[in-house]
């Protein structure tokens, strides 16, 4: 049942689809009271159809804020506040299980306040799809899948019977098994509809465009399909869920203008690379970028998703392509049925939303590219819009290993029990995996000949190499076997490891243990090599700090060559047999092979038959036997799921914010800090804080799992927060991980944290640029929380974790007039002081008063970043969800 407003501005409609009666809200009809709306972006002309399709006519969606919408052509600029409501959510299993664990607490919270639990359920679809929890643990034999899936089940079963437990007990929940695929291709091959379509309180069917906001960052690959959808935190999304809107300002948005074709050998991977690195040059965080112009016809679907993919680390809240032919071949490729199909092309052409490579629309601002001058990249070692040309990677790596790595001249070492040695810049991890590439066919068949030809000429990888292929859906083994290319791979190590993110997540699984021991205990600065979308520090694995993204023939050509310290297109990746040089250029696809056998090997009833049962799992699925029930019933010592403090203590009416008084800081971080870095997904050490709280509660190491799937237990994330091996504290020079100073001594910052909680000092965290980037991680937000952290000081933030603080009621202040921390000369011996927090409104200036040690005091100028009314109200409810649990509740 979907909700609509008053409709005050008449602009309801009815259609005819298939002799069936379609009802909608038409934006010709908008245009005849508010102005032309032509050279509106594709992206906004869907929030407008939102706003009139929830227009009440009162302070929610008023006339108002449907002309503001209209009238941005004359002023392209991020505007009014609207309140936009996304028609379903989309959740992984990493995010998932805490918005789940979340939902439950709040029914127990909600029967406390005397209100009905059944108000804590989804009024919107949910989808939810486990793909984060598959490690690689076994590689490069023909059962390292089963053996990995058998591993993923005994670890998680406690976490896999709750999701099951929320799949029974919540309503317009669903739970898509473990081994299915990845979240995002899994919503571009099968969920998403692209016109979604639900019956109004009349019994109407209105339609409406598909639009989604999900847990994780990369949930803007679902623009590639047209479908309008970005990342948002776990409580953001939870709200959601729960009929909240979410509260926005009309976003600028930049235009992509593509022209041209990508030449003879380049891939989509080298596509994307070169616009990351663009859009992150320009400037887009918080916009929306739209692809637009001649070139965007010359992509498929799937280099559109690539393109989409990637908005997070160019920046932007979505990269959005329109809906045209191009749509509906993949729709109809992809088995959605042709009612769907004549649904999807009536709406959007009768919408005045068509796709047309010759419109220009009004853009806030706009840059251009010719495909025809992509060449062939990788982006590295540790961020992805660091891209850097094919023949230039051994120079550039060579090059940080003297500056960043502090290192003069690459070495090698003996490992032990092997007849090879290793050195700096060997590849130690070569992995097809992610999304943003396997959901590619063309990139994946390109992976498939380059083993093939490799594997004629006897060629094989590198023995330090690891490598693995992990793809976002089923059908991808069912092309690559029916094209012969499976064979191929396997011969060559790239075995079927899991059906999930993996590596590009943090899931490598460990290295062999002598690699292992021969680069930890030599500083051997191994590289990885993924055709994933993130490559921050500390992210692919503990024994790695060099991170490459390729496409994934690339992956399996630096399998090949083990290194990227040499010239990967002048000088041979290795010899034949016979022992004759072979050159990339030797095994590398012509795109007429790539085409002919995606044309051979690929059809609609592969996706057919993978998405018929779906939701059904494998045997280990059927076998988990839970029952739904109203409330949870909480599993006492569980470390993996249990029951938040978030609602302790709540009654109905929020309490007066308290001023933030000489509150100490717990952390002084540099620029590009990472939710990886705020709160890692990956291995938990055995003498950190999360590690002892585990052994305390008698698990053993090789049962610690990763922080990624222990996000059910608040216990061991708030120890984890700051706990990146390679976060950088400036409060102890010299030292990276999450420690920290208290009292003149050197500890753990969760350690620190309990110590200032445990006097009642506030605690504050200071740091430089794009502070939050990369993974819309709820728990960085969480734990910042839960440390007693109450603000957040910093230059710029990106767009989710900014959000997440705010939805934590965490205080996120940004510095104005050009101040730093360093032009400042703050340490962390200061105190600081923000007054008049209750009466605080969005981005009002603060005055900041800090007291040296020595008693001398100064004052500075910050902008409050609660950018909008509707924040301002979960920030004084002391977060999003106390907001929403006290308007059910009454």
């Amino acid at each position: 049942m979907t909700q609509v407003g008053k409709d005050t501005l008449a602009t309801r409609s009815t259609m005819n689809v298939g002799g069936k009666e379609i009802a909608y809200y038409s934006l010709a009809k908008a245009a005849a009271k508010i102005g032309d709306i032509s050279r509106l972006p594709y992206s906004l002309k869907v929030l407008l159809e939102n706003l009139l399709r929830f227009e009440d006519g009162g302070f929610t969606v008023s006339p108002d804020h449907i002309q503001a919408i209209a009238d941005w052509q004359n002023n392209p600029k991020t505007g009014n506040e609207i309140q936009y409501r996304p028609g379903r959510v989309l959740l992984q299993d990493f995010t998932g299980v805490p918005c789940v664990v979340d939902l439950a607490a709040m029914r127990d919270a909600i029967a406390k306040l005397g209100g009905d639990t059944q108000k804590i359920n989804p009024q919107v679809p949910v989808h939810l799809v486990i793909d984060h929890s598959v490690m690689v643990d076994e590689f490069g034999h023909p059962k390292a899948f089963e053996h990995n899936v058998e591993l993923e089940y005994q670890r998680n079963a406690e976490r896999y019977d709750f999701l099951k437990w929320g799949s029974k007990s919540l309503s317009n929940f669903k739970a898509v098994p473990p081994g299915t695929g990845i979240c995002h291709q899994v919503n571009l091959e099968n969920i998403a509809q692209c016109v979604w379509t639900s019956q109004d309180p009349s019994g109407a069917t209105v339609a409406y465009p598909d639009t989604c906001v999900g847990t994780d960052s990369h949930t803007t690959m679902i623009n590639g399909l047209g479908v309008l959808g970005w990342g948002v935190g776990g409580i953001e999304a939870e709200a959601a869920m729960l009929g909240q809107p979410v509260s926005m300002l009309i976003p600028e948005v930049v235009g992509f203008k593509l022209t041209g074709e990508m030449a003879e050998g380049i891939t989509a991977t080298d596509l994307v690379l070169t616009c990351v690195q663009m859009l992150r040059e320009v400037g887009v965080v918080g916009s929306f970028v739209e692809f637009y112009g001649p070139g965007v016809s010359k992509l498929s679907l799937a280099d559109r998703a690539t393109i989409a993919n990637m908005a997070p680390e160019y920046g932007a809240t979505c990269g959005f392509f329109g809906v045209d032919d191009k749509t509906m071949e993949y729709l109809r490729l992809t088995g959605r049925s042709e009612d769907q199909l004549a649904l999807v092309e009536a709406y959007y052409r009768e919408q005045g939303m068509w796709f047309d490579p010759a419109h220009e629309p009004v853009f806030t601002k706009t840059l251009s590219l010719d495909m025809g001058s992509v060449v062939p990249s990788l982006a590295g070692p540790k961020r992805p819009q660091d891209k850097v040309a094919l023949p230039e990677v051994d120079d550039l790596f060579n090059t940080d290993l003297a500056s960043i790595y502090k290192k003069s001249a690459p070495e090698r070492v003996a490992v032990e029990g092997k007849d090879h040695d290793i050195g700096d810049g060997d590849v130690v991890i070569a992995a097809i995996t992610s999304c943003t590439n396997t959901s590619n066919p063309d990139v994946l068949i390109a992976a498939g000949l380059v083993a093939r030809k490799a594997n004629a000429l006897g060629m094989k990888p590198k023995p330090w190499v690891k490598t693995s292929l992990a793809p976002g859906s089923q059908v991808v083994t069912d092309y690559l076997v029916k094209a012969g290319l499976q064979a191929d791979l396997d011969a060559l190590g790239f075995d079927l490891v899991g059906y999930g993110c993996t590596t590009c997540i943090g899931n490598s699984g460990p290295l062999a243990a002598p690699i292992s021991a021969a680069i930890n205990n030599n500083d051997i600065v191994a590289a990885s090599v993924l055709s994933g979308n993130r490559n921050f520090e500390g992210r692919v694995s503990p024994d790695v700090r060099a991170n490459f993204l390729a496409s994934p023939p690339l992956v399996v050509a630096y399998a090949l060559r083990g290194t990227v310290t040499t010239d990967m297109v002048s000088t041979p990746i290795g010899q034949d047999r016979s022992g004759n040089d072979v050159y990339l250029k030797d095994i590398w696809p012509t795109n007429q092979e790539i085409s002919d056998l995606r044309a051979s090997s690929i059809d609609r009833g592969m996706f057919e038959a993978r998405y018929a049962d779906v939701y059904k799992g494998d045997e280990h699925w059927q076998a988990i036997n839970v029952v739904g029930s109203d409330t949870y019933q909480w599993r006492p010592g569980s470390t993996y799921v249990a029951n938040p403090p978030y609602f302790e203590g709540m009654s109905m009416t929020p309490s007066v914010i308290m001023d933030i008084v000489d509150a100490k800081p717990l952390a002084m971080l540099g620029d590009s800090v990472t939710t990886d870095h705020i709160s890692p997904a990956g291995s938990i050490k055995e003498d950190s804080p999360a590690g002892e709280y585990l052994m305390a509660n008698q698990v053993a190491k090789a049962d610690f799992n990763s922080y990624g799937s222990r996000r059910g237990n608040h216990e061991v994330m708030m120890r984890g927060t700051f706990a990146n091996i390679r976060i950088k504290n400036e409060m102890v020079p010299g030292v990276e991980g999450g420690m920290t100073t208290y009292g003149g001594e050197t500890m753990a910052i969760y350690d620190a944290a309990m110590k200032h909680k445990a006097n009642g000092t506030p605690l504050v965290v200071i740091a430089g640029k794009e502070y939050g980037t990369g993974s819309s991680r709820d728990w960085a937000a969480k734990g910042t929380n839960l440390l007693g952290v109450r603000a957040v000081i910093v230059e710029s933030y990106e767009r989710i974790h900014r959000s997440n603080l705010v939805g934590m009621g965490v205080l996120p202040l940004q510095f104005a007039n050009g101040d730093t921390r360093t032009t400042l000369g703050l340490t962390g011996d200061d105190s600081f002081t923000v007054r008049g927090l209750a009466d605080l409104t969005p981005g009002q200036d603060v005055t900041v008063d800090v007291t040296r040690a020595n008693g001398e005091t100064f004052s500075f100028t910050a902008k409050c970043r609660i950018d909008t009314a509707n924040e301002m109200e979960y920030y004084r409810h002391g977060g999003i969800l106390q907001y929403v649990l006290r308007n059910l509740a009454a």
